[in-house]
Parts: C-alpha cells; sequence; structure tokens
C-alpha cells in the first residue's frame, strides 16, 4: 500500500510550474523516495524509470553525451516510448552510481525546462561531495525523512483525529479520550518508527511483532550498506559509532567511548559519514543569543539522534509491554527515546525544501548546570523547548534560560494534555507539529 506523504502536495506544486528545475530527493536508504516518485508517475502520460543500480549498463546513456535532446532520445529509443515535456516524468533512481547523470541535470533547467526529471539516491551525499560542480540554481533539492507522526495518522485513515490534533492548543486543551487515544497511539509510532514498510505493514496487520522483524531487516540492511560508504572506513568501525549513538542519545556525544580502538579523527570520520548518509541527525550546542541559532554554535558540542525511533528502540532493546502499557512519562522516554522523537518531528515539520538543523542550550557553571533539549525559532523569536514530566520543579532549566535570554515563552512537551503553566505552553508528544503550525 501508499502512504500519502506531505511531499505528494509539494510534487503537484512542481509539477504545474511552467518552467521545471530538475528535483533531487534526498535522503536515507528506504525513507520512502522511490514509492513516491512512482506513485507521482502515475499523473503523468508517460512515466520512464532509470535505476542505476540495476541496470548500469544504461550510465553509458550519459557517458559522452550531456545534451538533453540526445540523451531524450536515446532514452526514448531503449523503452520504446515518446519523452514528451509536459507529458513525461523521466526518473533517475540511484543516481549516485551515475555521477555524469548527476551532473547532466542542470542541463535539463537549461535546454529542456518544461520536461519533468527527477533523482534521487540513498548515498547521494557521497557522490555529491565528490563532483565538482553541482549546478547552483538550476537543481531543486527535497529532503526526505521517515514518516512523521501525522503521516502516520493519516495514513491510518485517523483523519478526524488529526483534524482535532491541529486544532488544539494550550488554552484549548484535548477532550480527555481523545487525549488517552492519541497517547497510545504515538506510543505504537515510536516503537514502529517512521519507516514506510514498517507502518504499512502494521496498518494493514496490527501485528506489532512482525513490525519489529521488518525492523531487524531494516538493521541488517543498513549494516550492510557500510561497507559501501568508503573504503578507507573499515564497516565494523561505522558500526561501532552507529552503535553509540544509540547508546548516547540525550546526551553530549562522547568521541572517547565511542570506539575503542580508534582515536578521536578516526571516530569523527565515521560519524561524519554516518550523518552524510542520512542515519544520524546532529543537535549542536547554540549560546541562542539571537537569531540565526547557528551564529556562534559550538560543533565540538554536539548531540546525535537516529533517524528513526523504531530502528533506535530495537537496537537499544526496549521491553515492548513495559513502553506501550506504561502511562508514566519517564518509561514513554526510556533511553531519551521521547527526546529523540521530538527532535525528529522537528525536522519533518519543516519545509521538504529546506536541510534544517537542530540546537540545544547548555551551561555549566559551579552553581548550575543547566540544559534545554532544543532551542527553536518561532516567527523570528527565540524559544526553549523542553521534553519533560510535569512538574514545575522538573522546569528550573527552562525558567533559567528564560530568565537569562530575557524571554517571555517557553514550551514543554510530556504526555500531559495542552495546558499552560506561567510562561510555560505544555504541548503533548503527539502535537510537536503544532509548534510552528500559524
Amino acid at each position: 500500500m501508499y502512504i500519502n506523504r506531505k511531499a505528494d502536495i509539494e510534487l503537484e506544486r512542481w509539477k504545474a510550474e511552467s518552467k521545471h528545475k530538475p528535483l533531487l530527493i534526498r535522503g536515507a536508504r528506504q525513507v520512502g523516495k522511490t514509492n513516491t516518485i512512482r506513485e507521482f508517475g502515475k499523473k503523468f502520460d508517460n512515466f520512464i524509470e532509470i535505476n542505476f543500480e540495476e541496470s548500469p549498463r544504461l550510465k553509458a546513456l550519459f557517458s559522452d553525451e550531456l545534451s538533453p535532446a540526445t540523451i531524450c532520445e536515446n532514452i526514448a529509443a531503449i523503452f520504446k516510448t515518446s519523452i514528451v515535456p509536459g507529458k513525461t516524468l523521466l526518473f533517475l533512481d540511484e543516481i549516485q552510481e551515475c555521477k555524469e547523470a548527476i551532473a547532466s541535470l542542470r542541463f535539463f533547467y537549461e535546454k529542456m525546462p518544461g520536461l519533468h526529471v527527477v533523482a534521487a539516491g540513498s548515498l547521494l551525499e557521497f557522490a555529491l561531495s565528490e563532483i565538482p560542480t553541482f549546478g547552483v540554481g538550476r537543481i531543486r533539492s527535497m529532503f526526505m525523512y521517515p514518516l512523521s507522526f501525522s503521516e502516520f495518522l493519516a495514513g491510518a485513515g485517523e483523519h478526524q483525529l488529526l483534524d482535532k490534533v491541529r486544532k488544539a492548543k494550550p488554552t484549548t486543551p484535548m477532550n480527555e479520550v481523545l487525549h488517552a487515544r492519541l497517547i497510545e497511539l504515538i506510543q505504537k509510532f515510536i516503537c514502529l518508527g517512521g519507516m514506510p514498510e514498517v507502518i504499512a505493514n502494521y496498518i494493514e496487520t496490527k501485528n506489532l511483532n512482525q513490525c519489529q522483524q521488518l525492523l531487524d531487516d531494516l538493521i541488517i540492511s543498513i549494516r550492510t550498506d557500510f561497507a559501501k560508504y568508503r573504503k578507507k572506513t573499515p564497516a565494523s568501525r561505522l558500526n561501532e559509532v552507529f552503535q553509540a549513538v544509540v547508546y548516547q542519545t540525550g546526551q553530549k556525544f562522547v568521541y572517547s567511548k565511542a570506539c575503542v580502538q580508534a582515536n578521536h579523527n578516526q571516530v569523527k570520520e565515521a560519524l561524519q559519514l554516518l550523518i552524510m548518509a542520512g542515519l544520524v541527525i546532529p543537535v549542536t550546542h547554540s549560546p541562542s543569543n539571537g537569531i540565526p541559532l547557528g551564529a556562534g554554535a559550538n560543533p565540538q558540542k554536539q548531540k546525535m539522534l537516529l533517524y528513526d525511533t523504531g530502528i533506535f528502540q530495537r537496537i537499544l532493546g526496549l521491553d515492548l509491554a513495559d513502553f506501550l502499557l506504561s502511562k508514566k512519562f519517564d518509561a514513554i522516554n526510556k533511553g531519551n527515546v521521547a527526546e529523540q522523537f521530538v527532535g525528529l518531528e522537528l525536522i519533518k515539520s519543516e519545509s521538504c525544501y529546506q536541510n534544517p538543523s537542530l540546537y540545544y542550550w547548555h551551561r555549566e557553571a559551579k552553581s548550575s548546570n543547566a540544559e534545554v533539549d532544543y532551542v527553536i525559532p518561532i516567527s523570528q523569536e527565540i524559544v526553549p523547548v523542553e521534553v519533560k514530566a510535569g512538574t514545575k520543579g522538573s522546569m528550573q532549566s527552562l525558567f533559567l534560560f528564560l530568565q537569562e535570554k530575557k524571554l517571555n515563552r517557553g514550551i514543554r512537551i510530556s504526555n500531559e494534555s495542552f495546558s499552560v503553566y506561567d510562561t510555560i505552553e505544555v504541548y503533548p508528544l503527539y502535537a510537536v507539529e503544532n509548534l510552528k503550525m500559524k
């Protein structure tokens, strides 16, 4: 089954434009890039898909000639179909396997702007880092991640429930029965994660154990892929660092604890490769003195998030029965999984044309050691976000941040319903997307 994605709306808008920059769909393996484009292809009279990994011989189409007219003429002959601007979607999948095809994209916008061309690749960032010119201004990147909670609700047919969530605010709390139902669903979603194959299986079967097996399959394929990253970085080191990200989630990443038989620079290189592959998302310390939050950010102080909570909990070995049955926040946040979920939802709530960054704030002092999980911009205002259980005593860092930065709005995310405490707005875990809704 196909689960509708937010990217579908953007693809429709792109299709309606008079001139089309080639779209480059970027994201980790198996987050739904190929299926999304295939579904989109149904809206065209003709759909041509070239997968450079499955059909390496087709690389020859781009080896000698980068003229779009010649390339299209040859593709049409091979596939025995017409390529007509406005009526044909040309899809170049696993394009990282053919750097010449990447280089050709910018010429399509210059010489055939009426043709819809989409390219995608899973280890694409590695190929892009080795290409001297990328066609700035002539290619549009679209970033995809695993499904968000709202996409999960829509895919599960919970449209009315999703509508209730989107209309709720701290000043207008959710009905208690609906809130309880949403907490159950968010716990299931955190266990499942957002990988499309897993979610589709759950919607069709409601079999959590079967979904856990699918997560095991995904973990094996992720680790198998490590051999493709860089020859000078052993797959065993990448696996150790990948594992370290899971166990260090929610705290500053310590390189010396990540890999016993590697030095700081070797661990750093392995970590950077995992980030490039889209498997790891950094959260960087920001002094949070103004917008942009990246000004003065310290890359030496970073926390790391795995890109999917389902894969995270499976590697961590959480007890699903305890996790699903407990309504206590500490149980829901076991292994800092709730904090990770919030960070991922913040990323997914941004425009798919942006490659957003996450920031946190930390102050070490003799008299006070304070940390705020996330700091985000909302309407040109800095807003601290804490993922905490619901007591005023647990919000000391939040109040300290507001006092120090002279701000009057903070956000706490927990398993409580919407509410307000002093200057703190409370949002439930299932409504992270609401933070930036106008």
